[in-house]
């Protein structure tokens, strides 16, 4: 059993974030030059969170010079229409020969069959997020429900205290919601795994696996340039999503999150942090630092609940989060906050019990101290 984190003994420094292009952006459907190797393309999200960055890095694969894309979008037209303007504007009379996604998520993961095909390009990601996007596009699995929508999906949420029906109606409506971001995933990939280097043109990447956030994230650091594509684990403002959801309702996802953090810790502080939500930054360390402290705080405000009153994650919405949240972001609110119960639960600080009507409650046991 994974022992408890002490909530309360991390001291961050006053200083922030430098981002070395200020506030400048990649324009749709063009791109920014982070180096002579590495292009950063900002793609549309039809979510609150607006945009993702993907990248592309100059390629020598199979004999054949071009581009390797890290990342791919959602499937919809808005992002194909704006890939179509990058294959004219950006590629310098090159082909795509590589496709390499970090994780299974729809932004992505959405176009990789698209491009793959288009391009006659392999996909390489690692094995577990690829067989679970491969199972969340099929027939079957979108019957199922992915882990945002579905029956299975709102089951699980009403057994921690989601109890709207309307709610309710509404998250089982979205049993199509991964698969019709991810339409298709291509038919064969080539496996990635944690430490592997992959040469990418005359650079060497290194993947750091991450767990947590998604089941085998892959980041990859570039130790020559300081560079790190470190895809949803290290983002510059906001805190990563972090939950548990239907197919695994006992899994402690924080817990590994946390540990992953670790990893990033190694690398230089004035490393260069590609992510895909935000703008490049340094200040990896002090990042990483108020990441974990986020979640230290939100676990001392869970443990601060459990011991006024017991708790469900739907009780704990307020407290996690201090604003109005639309469907798609209760989902994920739900989600994270099971996490931060299912953390202290493994750990012994809190108990759990189902009620009468079937409502998971979490119950103070003791404290970390």
């Amino acid at each position: 059993m994974r022992g408890p984190v002490n909530l309360f003994d991390i001291t961050l420094t006053m200083k922030s974030l430098e981002y070395p292009f200020n506030d400048e952006l990649p324009l749709l459907g063009g791109a920014k030059k982070i180096d002579a190797n590495v292009k950063w393309l900002r793609m549309p999200l039809p979510f609150a969170l607006d945009h993702i960055n993907l990248w592309l890095i100059k390629d020598f694969f199979d004999g054949q010079l071009g581009w390797t894309v890290v990342d791919c979008g959602v499937a919809n037209q808005a992002t194909k229409d704006a890939w179509e303007s990058i294959f004219l504007s950006e590629l310098e009379g090159l082909p795509i020969i590589r496709v390499i996604v970090t994780h299974m998520h729809p932004d992505h993961i959405g176009l990789a069959a698209w491009l793959c095909e288009k391009w006659s390009a392999p996909l390489w990601m690692t094995m577990t997020d690829y067989l679970l996007a491969k199972w969340l596009s099929s027939a079957e699995g979108a019957s199922v429900g992915s882990a945002a929508g579905g029956g299975g999906a709102a089951d699980h949420f009403a057994k921690h205290g989601l109890n709207q029906e309307e709610d309710l109606i509404k998250i089982r409506a979205r049993a199509n919601y991964f698969s019709q971001m991810v339409p298709s995933v291509p038919p064969r990939f080539r496996r990635i795994i944690d430490r592997e280097e992959i040469t990418i043109g005359d650079r060497v990447w290194q993947v750091i696996a991450g767990y947590g956030h998604a089941p085998e994230h892959a980041s990859l650091w570039n130790a020559q340039d300081n560079l790190l594509i470190s895809g949803d684990m290290v983002l510059p403002r906001i805190s990563t999503n972090v939950s548990v959801f239907d197919t695994e309702p006992d899994a402690d996802p924080l817990g590994l999150y946390l540990s992953s953090l670790e990893r990033f810790i190694n690398l230089p502080e004035k490393t260069l942090v590609l992510p895909s939500h935000g703008k490049p930054f340094q200040g990896l360390h002090w990042r990483v630092e108020q990441l974990k402290k986020h979640h230290q705080d939100r676990l001392a405000d869970t443990m601060a609940a459990c011991q006024q009153a017991p708790q469900t994650a739907r009780d704990l919405i307020p407290i996690l989060f201090k604003r109005e949240l639309d469907l798609h972001q209760l989902t994920f609110a739900m989600g994270e906050a099971i996490a931060h119960l299912n953390y202290l639960w493994r750990v012994g600080c809190l108990s759990r019990e189902a009620s009468s009507d079937g409502v998971w409650r979490f119950f103070y046991q003791k404290s970390y101290l």
